[in-house]
């Protein structure tokens, strides 16, 4: 049963059974329908009673049920454009976060996970918020740590797939299924900030452009501005994420609301009495802007097509489309291929040995590479070393020619000061034995005039 608006009604316990049930038999149909065209010319047998694997879509509900799912959803956006708010009004909770500071020379980005259970089904939602995106004033890098975050999830699946004992039943699935892209409802067109990025995010994650804080322009402003953003987006090569229309239970909503991107929506998380009950909404000096009126804003249609119909299918895109690309082109990188040159197929172990075979031949190479730097750098190192031997040689020369030469000069001045001390010393001698005879003659005529004087 639909409602006025052409959605299903609030979902209770027993409808959302129902649409896990028919999402997973959609799901097992399609795998039987390859497997039918994988495994054409097998033989149809009819059965003659009821064996019961009929009950595999149960089977599949209730193993769903019990592991629980995962959802991860990336807000992009300028600073004060409702990201957290938004988010808050989409899982009609208050999701508890620490306040950013927005004084940051690049863009980080910060993730928060958390635990939601409604009725028996639990959800593992991830948050990740890009803090301070748009906020420099050189903005050419601003996407780069996006993508770099976005390929740092890829890369760390791609690891645990390519692990020998691996564990992906109970590994905490990191890759983003659903880029929000908040747009400034500046009602002219998209700033060249939010072209590059979407550009360089479109083959890496399914983008939903959504004008943000839609009631600041009127309605007819808006009307033009989402032609315009549609226009722009169509002409600079930038693929959104489209809702399948290949299910036909989903498929006349879906071609609908493709016609709807991008959604014009508000957040609140405030609730005000209209009439005799309480809706979220803005109140404005003017008058009040209901949430889920779909007269003022399309948050409705929003969470109809990213919660209520379509969280699977973006799931199953994420894995089938963007990390398989991801995949692909890393494998290529190392060298993996599926075919060789003859278009034959390709082992893993021929791969690998032709692999080896390649780094092989290439460290021989770059073995050899070194070995002749090395002889070269060590026949340099010997002629610069006999060149020092040869300059210390002649400043050895030199030096004991210098040595001989004062050696010989100190010899010849000692000679000089030996003659000078014997002529010193004769002298001395001589000098010493006049002294003595006049100190005689001195004392022999003391002693004749004190005999003359007792005479």
């Amino acid at each position: 049963m639909m409602s006025p608006s052409g959605f299903p009604p609030p979902p209770v316990k027993s409808q959302q059974q129902r649409i896990l049930v028919l999402q997973l038999i959609a799901s097992v149909m399609a795998s039987t329908e390859i497997a039918r065209q994988a495994g054409e010319g097998a033989r149809a047998v009819p059965l003659s009673g009821h064996v019961g694997f009929d009950s595999m879509p149960d089977q599949l509900v209730n193993r769903s049920v019990n592991h629980g799912f995962c959802f991860n959803i990336l807000c992009v956006g300028e600073t004060g454009l409702g990201k957290s708010t938004l988010m808050d009004t989409l899982f009609n909770t208050k999701f508890e976060g620490e306040p950013t500071q927005h004084n940051q020379p690049g863009v980080t980005l910060k993730s928060n996970t958390y635990e939601l259970q409604e009725s028996n089904v639990r959800l593992k939602l991830t948050i990740v918020n890009t803090v301070g995106f748009g906020d420099q004033i050189n903005k050419e890098e601003s996407y780069k740590s996006i993508v770099e975050f976005i390929d740092a999830q890829f890369e760390a699946y791609l690891q645990e797939e390519l692990k020998i004992k691996r564990t992906l039943h109970s590994y905490h699935d990191t890759r983003i299924h659903a880029c929000l892209y908040f747009i400034a409802p500046t009602g002219h067109s998209l700033k060249s900030l939010d072209l590059v990025t979407m550009k360089k995010l479109d083959s890496k994650v399914n983008i939903i452009p959504i004008i943000a804080k839609s009631d600041a322009i009127s309605k007819s402003e808006l009307t033009k501005f989402k032609i315009k953003i549609t226009s722009e987006l169509v002409s600079n090569g930038v693929q959104i994420y489209q809702f399948p229309t290949d299910d036909e239970s989903v498929a006349e909503i879906n071609s609908t609301m493709n016609s709807h991107l991008p959604f014009a929506v508000i957040g609140s998380t405030e609730e005000v009495k209209i009439g005799n009950k309480m809706v979220k909404a803005r109140q404005y000096p003017w008058g009040t802007v209901q949430v889920e009126n779909e007269n003022h804003c399309d948050f409705v249609k929003l969470r109809e097509m990213l919660i209520r119909v379509n969280m699977e299918d973006l799931r199953e895109q994420t894995h089938t489309r963007h990390y398989e690309l991801y995949r692909r082109c890393k494998l290529e990188e190392m060298g993996f291929k599926d075919t060789d040159p003859d278009s034959k197929p390709f082992s893993l172990q021929e791969t690998y040995e032709a692999k080896r075979n390649e780094f092989m031949g290439e460290l021989q190479k770059k073995e050899e590479e070194m070995r002749q730097m090395f002889v070269q750098r060590v026949k340099e190192k010997e002629a610069e070393l006999k060149e020092a031997e040869k300059e210390l040689h002649e400043k050895f020369d030199r030096l004991k020619k210098l040595h001989q030469d004062e050696k010989k000069k100190l010899e010849e001045k000692k000679k000089s000061l030996d003659d000078e001390l014997n002529t010193f010393k004769q002298k001395k001698t001589a000098a010493e034995l006049l002294q003595n005879q006049a100190q005689q003659a001195g004392g022999s005529t003391t002693l004749k005039r004190d005999k003359e004087r007792k005479n």
